[in-house]
C-alpha cells in the first residue's frame, strides 16, 4: 500500500471540510473504513488509459522549443513543434497553431498558466486527430491568457501577445496567440476556444475571421475547459474559406463529449458562393448602444451591413433591450463554474466520456506551490466563485443556467425574421497595452455563448490604424449561413480600405 491512511486527525479536517463534525466513535470507525478502501482506490489508481488511436497512427511528433523574439516578435508562440498527419487529405499543407490549451500527445500545453507549466499530455483532443487525418500538419502551440479567463490578452504566463497590425495595442484574448500569429507566414490556419468571446476578440482586434460555432458542434474533448456549459472551440484564419474549410473537418458528432447530442454538421465550404441575396439581416441596436461604443466602430458596421444590402440582401433593424446586459450573466455562471472544476482538478465530474487523468494529476500537484503567481483575474475568478457558492449556496450559479432557456429564446425569436444578426464584434477597437479601458469588451461576444448560437467575427474595416470586426449570430446548427455571408462580404469589399 503506497498511500498512506489518514489517521484521526486527518479525518476530521477532511470532515469539516464539508461542514461535517464527526463524535470520536465516528472518527474511529472512519479511520478503519476509509483505510480498508485504500487498496481498491490503489487498483483504480493503476488502470490502463489507452490514447486516442491517432497518437499511436501518426507518431512522428517534434516537441520543439519556445521561439526567441527574433522569431516571434508578437509573443504569440509557446512552443515551435511538429506533428504530421496523413499524407493526403482536405488539409495537406496546412499548417495548425492550436490555443495552449488543446492536448496533442507528447507537445507540453500549459493552458497560459504558470500552474500547468510543464505538463505534457499523453492523449490528443479529438479534433486534433481529426485534424492529422485530413493531412494537417501541427506547427506551433500558442499564447493565450492565463486559464482563458481575459479578454485581452495581457495576462498570460509568457508575457502579453501583442497587436499584430499595432504593437502598442492589445491583441485581444484569451485566443490571443491564435489571433496574432496568422500574421506569420508559417501558420495558415489556428484554434482557439470561447467561453465569453475568446475567438471572437482577437479575430476582432487582430483583423482575422474566426467562428464561435454553435454549441457542441465541434467536439471539446481533450480541450482544458472553464464550464462544460459554455465551453466552444473553433477555427481562426485569414480568410473566410479557411474558417469554412477547418470547421469542415473538425465538426461532428464525439461519443467521449457529454456536450454533444445530435450534432448536425455540414459541408461547409460547398455554400460559400452562394452569395447573399434572399438573406435577411437584423441589425442589432442594442449591439451599439453599449456604455464605451466607439462612434467610428459602430459607423464601419452600419456601413459593412449596407454593404450586405448592396448585394442583394435585405436588412433592417431589430431589438431586444434584453441584450444590454445579457453579458452580466457569465459573472453569475463563470466564477463558481471555474471553482467547482478547480475542485475537480480541470475534470469536471458526473459524466459519461473522457478524462484526462495525467492533467488532474498535474494540475493537483503544482496548484499548492504555483497558485501564487496566477493572474489576477484566476484569482478573481476563484475567489469569486467561492464566495457566490458559500453566500447564496449555489442558487444564483443555478438560477442563472436556468436563465439561460429564455435568454436563447428572446435570439431565436428575433431570429425567425431574418437569417442572421448584426453588430460589432467588440464596442471598441483594440486598446493600447499602457491603459485599462473600463469598459467592457465582451457584451456583444458573451450572450452567445450563453445561448450557444454560432458567431462569425469578420473584419469589416480599418479606422484610425486599427481593424474594426463585425460579428454575425445565426440559428443554432446555420453555421453554414454566416460563413457563406462573410465570403460574400470578404469577396466584395477590401477591409483594408474600407
Amino acid at each position: 500500500m503506497s498511500i498512506k491512511p489518514p489517521d484521526a486527525d486527518e479525518i476530521r479536517e477532511l470532515a469539516r471540510a464539508h461542514h461535517i463534525e464527526l463524535s470520536s466513535s465516528e472518527v474511529n470507525a472512519l479511520v478503519q473504513a476509509v483505510t480498508a478502501q485504500i487498496p481498491i482506490l490503489e487498483r483504480a489508481a493503476a488502470l490502463t488509459d489507452d490514447p486516442p488511436t491517432s497518437v499511436a497512427r501518426y507518431s512522428n511528433r517534434d516537441p520543439g522549443a519556445r521561439p526567441d523574439r527574433k522569431d516571434d516578435p508578437l509573443n504569440a508562440v509557446v512552443r515551435k513543434c511538429r506533428v504530421t498527419g496523413a499524407s493526403s487529405g482536405k488539409l495537406k499543407g496546412k499548417r495548425i497553431g492550436l490555443k495552449d490549451s488543446v492536448c496533442v500527445a507528447g507537445i507540453p500545453a500549459g493552458g497560459g498558466s504558470h500552474v500547468l507549466q510543464g505538463y505534457t499530455p499523453d492523449i490528443d483532443a479529438t479534433i486534433v486527430g481529426r485534424m492529422l487525418d485530413e493531412g494537417a500538419e501541427i506547427v506551433a502551440t500558442l499564447n493565450m491568457d492565463d486559464f482563458a479567463l481575459s479578454g485581452d490578452g495581457r495576462t498570460c504566463a509568457y508575457g502579453p501577445t501583442l497587436n499584430p497590425v499595432n504593437p502598442a495595442h492589445c491583441s485581444g484574448g484569451s485566443s490571443s496567440g491564435s489571433g496574432a500569429a496568422l500574421y506569420y507566414d508559417w501558420i495558415d490556419m489556428t484554434i482557439g476556444t470561447d467561453q465569453g468571446g475568446s475567438i471572437r476578440i482577437p479575430s476582432s482586434w487582430c483583423g482575422v475571421v474566426g467562428i464561435k460555432p454553435t454549441y457542441s458542434l465541434v467536439p471539446y474533448t481533450g480541450v482544458m475547459s472553464i464550464d462544460p456549459s459554455l465551453d466552444h472551440v473553433g477555427p481562426m484564419a485569414r480568410n473566410v474559406r479557411d474558417v469554412a474549410l477547418l470547421l469542415e473537418v473538425i465538426a461532428g458528432k464525439d461519443p467521449l463529449d457529454p456536450r454533444q447530442q445530435q450534432v448536425p454538421a455540414d459541408r461547409y465550404t460547398e455554400s460559400l458562393d452562394k452569395g447573399v441575396r434572399g438573406l435577411r439581416f437584423g441589425i442589432l441596436r442594442e449591439g451599439f448602444e453599449h456604455p464605451g461604443a466607439e462612434a467610428d466602430v459602430n459607423d464601419c458596421v452600419s456601413k459593412a451591413a449596407a454593404a450586405l444590402e448592396r448585394l442583394g440582401a435585405a436588412v433592417e433593424e431589430v431589438s431586444i433591450p434584453e441584450h444590454r446586459q445579457a453579458s452580466d450573466l457569465l459573472f453569475a455562471i463563470v466564477p463558481e463554474g471555474m471553482m467547482r472544476l478547480g475542485d475537480t482538478f480541470l475534470q469536471s465530474a458526473h459524466f459519461n466520456g473522457r478524462y484526462n487523468p495525467g492533467l488532474a494529476d498535474f494540475f493537483g500537484a503544482n496548484l499548492p506551490s504555483r497558485s501564487g503567481k496566477e493572474a489576477i483575474t484566476v484569482k478573481l475568478m476563484f475567489v469569486l466563485g467561492e464566495f457566490s457558492a458559500r453566500r447564496y449556496n449555489g442558487r444564483v450559479y443555478a438560477k442563472a443556467q436556468n436563465y439561460r432557456p429564455k435568454l436563447r429564446a428572446l435570439y431565436d425569436e428575433a431570429l425567425k425574421r431574418c437569417d442572421a444578426l448584426v453588430m460589432p464584434t467588440t464596442p471598441m477597437k483594440a486598446p493600447r497595452q499602457d491603459t485599462q479601458s473600463p469598459y467592457s469588451m465582451i457584451t456583444n461576444t458573451a450572450p452567445f455563448d450563453m445561448t450557444g448560437h454560432p458567431g462569425l467575427s469578420i473584419p469589416c474595416a480599418m479606422s484610425r490604424g486599427l481593424p474594426v470586426g463585425m460579428m454575425l449570430i445565426g440559428r443554432h446548427f446555420e453555421d453554414a449561413t454566416l460563413l457563406r455571408a462573410g465570403y460574400a462580404f470578404e469577396q466584395s469589399v477590401d477591409w483594408r480600405k474600407a
